[in-house]
């Protein structure tokens, strides 16, 4: 495997320890269970599967560059499918960290997404759909508010969305547990 890494660790170390417990990447076998498992596959412009060689092969920038990971919609199909019992998921949470920290995926609005996202859960311990959908439209595409505003008001008058965000009862538990998950995290930094 080729070295990347400035400290002479091939890309596929730095994988390895930037993900928590053991992913079982040396495991696998290139067999695309997972590629064929995931419902968002026909848009990521590599399977996991693909994306596993090119960790092998030392191919970082091109791995970080890819959308998989950002396409991945954490439904752990893949892991719950793979004989060799991969950690696909936390793999992919894994590359978007690397990606987000080295800059190589910035020509996404998928961070920025997850950014929204995360805000709203942060601070409602829900999404919040319509705002979610609203600030991302405004941002990156403001035309296409009027694609989707009648199926946005036919979800608010039919009760399928709420028009104001709700906080959920014991925010405060939630965020002790988003503190406690981000203090972990800071361990796996790459």
């Amino acid at each position: 495997m080729p070295t990347t890494a400035a400290d002479g660790r091939t890309f596929f170390d730095e994988v390895i320890a930037a993900t928590p417990g053991d992913p079982h990447l040396d495991r696998c076998l290139q067999c695309g269970t997972c590629g064929g498992s995931c419902p968002s596959g026909p848009d990521m412009d590599h399977t996991p599967r693909a994306l596993i060689g090119m960790i092998r092969a030392g191919m970082r920038d091109q791995a970080l560059r890819s959308n998989t990971p950002w396409f991945c919609v954490s439904c752990y199909y893949c892991m719950v499918r793979c004989p060799q019992d991969i950690h696909v998921t936390d793999i992919m949470y894994t590359l978007k960290r690397m990606s987000v920290k080295s800059k190589l995926y910035d020509d996404s609005t998928a961070p920025d997404f997850s950014k929204t996202f995360i805000n709203w859960v942060e601070n409602y311990g829900r999404a919040f759909e319509l705002g979610l959908m609203s600030q991302h439209l405004l941002r990156h595409n403001p035309f296409g508010v009027f694609k989707i505003a009648n199926m946005g008001v036919g979800m608010v008058t039919k009760g399928r969305i709420s028009f104001t965000p709700k906080r959920i009862k014991g925010i405060d538990g939630l965020q002790a547990i988003l503190a406690k998950a981000k203090e972990l995290e800071a361990q796996y930094e790459v």
